[in-house]
């Protein structure tokens, strides 16, 4: 038994104690070693350092016994860490004695097939976080000396100490920051050639906290790092998501100052959106945790269940291709925060158009792989997602379009969303779109749930009508939002969705619209771009000839809330060729109050006659003895026209219409076609009546509005004509 006189300046108490097979009795004894270390630096007694290490070295790291040996190199590291604060000295002398039993206690330390990492570990740990430049460096150096021993494994330890070296990382010292760059290099190669050996979830937050780092150094060499992560441990990191989000999201935004730094957060971000995959949308691995806890409860279906959790187990673990062993029960997605941090984003009014952009793509995918779960959030979604739509980036808003589609048209909606009847009615208010109850089809509880928003819209989902109704809220008390971007919005939605479901669900709500205003600035909007738009090509064909009895549906739909907008109802009867009611339609005008708004608006129909969209009905004129209605309603216009441009335009067109004795036929060369039949699933008289009652609301809604303006205007019509044509 070794004595205190032996190993003096050791006391029996540290020689005992390290040479005792309990790690916690070595650190005491370690912790001794270092206090009686830095007492000698204090007296600057370089000889009974050189003893310690001396001591240490021969009798404890070199001897047979196994706990001797780990007492003598945790005994070392202590020395280690207490000349640290010594390589700080000022004084040359101290600084370099201390330099040369530094590389001493290194070069045993990387001969020593047996050097105490776990004892040395926890020590290195308490000191990294020293603000002191001297004892960084004095760390730094050491880190880079063990990872060059071979037999020593500090990646199993790296979760301990990147905190502190990514700190360092932030050091004044260039110097300092140099080292600190090549440890971490040499590190990212280490987890690169050994990924199975990585503690990749213990890393993952320290990563989140440095990639959101002030220092550009520190952020882009954390975002290098997560990137890695990301694509090494695959879904091992979807636990993570939500914090990854948080820091890579706003970098996406960088402008070319940062350009390396969102270069690396897009391949981050593009990475972690591939892990979503449509197993995410189901709870498998959750039962699977469930059943394995209830396995070991449950004593009497023990037996059963052991076989059933080795089976478990073995689909549950799976190895990646980068060779990480995977515990499937540990890549649960963290669906709730991620879409915790994407409304965040969205709501923050400093957001970048890149950042926006991208979380409007994730919620989209998110929507296409866990449309189940993702329809949980839909409720508090949704306003956010209407208010982007006033967002002033095009590209923005075409991404929030195709969230909002998806939203509309997902099969998963039928289910998880919330009668839009009931929604919209229990928030109704004298501001808001009242909800069209069709009459033949009763609002009860034993409607199909495909059909409970509108009869009119099979093919949409719960949130379709829900969602036409809030945009059209929105258009309401947006008119700057309607004005620039309706056409623009309302085209896009009839790309992604089906235009007919669009116009026909729209049409029953401004029916029933008691904002006559809007409503007849939204009828002349819609039909604007039902008769102009490349998107509507196919529903203009649908209209035009009314051959079958959906497509006189979809017209009588149409015309009920197109009656809002006189001139805009007559645009629709051309449309469909409905020469006869467009005529009558315009006979009614003479009862209407003409005003330069009503005026503009023929004017513009006049113009759109001119166009491509009504070639067929310009052929028509020639036909004279079949359309004397087209005529007739044309004559109409031009009668309510004052002396303008458009007056001259209709009537240089109208003096083009042959003269029918011309145009006779003889009776062996009359067309075998024949004349167009008209639709007998639409009762004009009963259109017509319509149409006077909603422009009599109108009416009466105006003269309540202007008061006694109106009266005067009435009285002087001459000067409304004046104006218009000024």
């Amino acid at each position: 038994m070794n004595t205190e006189k032996d190993f003096a300046p050791l006391t029996s108490n540290i020689v005992r104690a390290l040479n005792d097979k309990l790690y916690e009795k070595r650190k005491v004894a370690a912790l001794e070693i270092e206090k009686l270390v830095r007492e000698f630096v204090a007296q600057n007694n370089i000889g009974q350092i050189k003893h310690v290490i001396q001591i240490l070295s021969q009798e404890f790291a070199l001897s047979q016994h196994p706990h001797s040996r780990k007492g003598g190199l945790i005994g070392l590291a202590a020395c280690s860490i207490a000349l640290g604060k010594l390589a700080a000295d000022p004084d040359p002398n101290v600084k370099s004695g201390s330099e040369l039993l530094d590389r001493l206690l290194k070069d045993i330390v990387t001969e020593s097939s047996k050097f105490d990492l776990v004892a040395f570990v926890p020590l290195l740990r308490e000191r990294i976080y020293s603000n002191n430049q001297y004892a960084r460096q004095f760390i730094i150096s050491w880190i880079l000396v063990l990872e060059c021993v071979p037999d020593i494994n500090l990646l199993d330890y790296l979760p301990e100490i990147l905190d502190g070296l990514f700190q360092i990382l932030g050091d004044n010292s260039r110097e300092i920051r140099k080292m600190c760059e090549t440890v971490l290099v040499e590190f990212l190669k280490e987890i690169k050639k050994n990924p199975s050996s990585v503690k990749f979830a213990e890393m993952a937050n320290i990563l989140v906290i440095h990639c959101q780092a002030s220092d550009d150094l520190i952020q882009l060499t954390a975002m290098t790092w997560m990137r890695e992560f990301i694509q090494l441990a695959g879904r091992v990191m979807l636990p993570y998501s939500s914090g990854i989000l948080t820091a890579v999201l706003p970098c996406l935004s960088y402008d070319d100052r940062k350009k390396s730094i969102k270069e690396v957060a897009n391949v981050c971000n593009q990475t972690l959106m591939k892990l979503i995959m449509p197993e995410d949308d189901g709870d498998n691995i959750r039962q699977i945790t469930l059943q394995q806890l209830d396995g070991a409860a449950d004593e009497s279906f023990s037996s059963h269940k052991n076989s059933s959790d080795q089976s478990n187990t073995s689909q549950d673990l799976s190895t990646s291709n980068t060779g990480v062993t995977i515990d499937r029960s540990q890549e649960a997605l963290d669906l709730d925060g991620i879409v915790l941090v994407l409304d965040r984003h969205l709501h923050d009014t400093v957001t970048g158009m890149m950042t926006r952009i991208a979380v409007l793509k994730w919620l989209y995918h998110l929507y296409i792989k866990t449309p189940r779960k993702m329809f949980r959030h839909t409720d508090s979604l949704f306003p956010m997602l209407l208010k982007t739509l006033s967002d002033e980036s095009d590209e923005v808003i075409l991404k929030d379009l195709e969230v909002l589609a998806e939203i509309a048209s997902s099969p998963a909606g039928q289910t998880e969303g919330q009668d839009s009847y009931e929604s919209i009615s229990t928030q109704s208010n004298q501001s808001e779109l009242h909800i069209p109850v069709s009459a033949s089809t009763p609002l009860s509880s034993s409607r199909p749930r495909t059909l409970e928003c509108s009869p009119l819209t099979p093919t949409m989902n719960s949130y379709f009508f829900k969602f036409m109704i809030n945009l059209l809220k929105q258009f309401n008390s947006e008119k700057k939002l309607l004005e620039m971007r309706g056409a623009f919005i309302i085209r896009q939605l009839c790309l992604l969705l089906n235009a007919e479901n669009i116009f026909h669900s729209m049409a029953e709500i401004l029916h029933r619209e008691e904002d006559l205003k809007f409503a007849s600035t939204m009828v002349q909007t819609l039909n604007s771009i039902l008769l102009t738009s490349t998107e509507l090509f196919q529903l203009r064909n649908q209209l035009k000839d009314l051959r079958t009895t959906e497509s006189c549906n979809l017209f009588c739909g149409l015309y009920r809330s197109w009656c809002h907008n006189p001139v805009a109802t007559v645009s629709l009867c051309f449309l469909t060729q409905n020469y006869k009611h467009a005529y009558e339609l315009i006979q009614k005008f003479g009862d209407l109050e003409v005003t330069i708004d009503f005026l503009t608006e023929v004017d513009k129909l006049v113009q759109l006659i001119e166009c491509p969209i009504f070639t067929y009905l310009r052929l028509q004129l020639l036909d004279v003895e079949n359309n004397p209605y087209l005529i007739k309603a044309l004559y109409g216009l031009l009668m309510l026209l004052p002396q303008s441009k458009a007056f001259q335009l209709l009537s240089h067109r109208l003096q083009c219409v042959p003269n029918p004795e011309l145009m006779r036929t003889t009776p062996s060369e009359k067309p075998t076609t024949p004349n167009k039949q008209v639709p007998s699933e639409i009762d004009y008289s009963e259109l017509l009546q319509h149409f006077e009652k909603v422009q009599n609301k109108h009416l009466e809604i105006r003269h309540q509005r202007t008061g006694r303006n109106d009266q005067l205007e009435r009285k002087h019509p001459r000067d409304t004509e004046t104006a218009y044509c000024g």
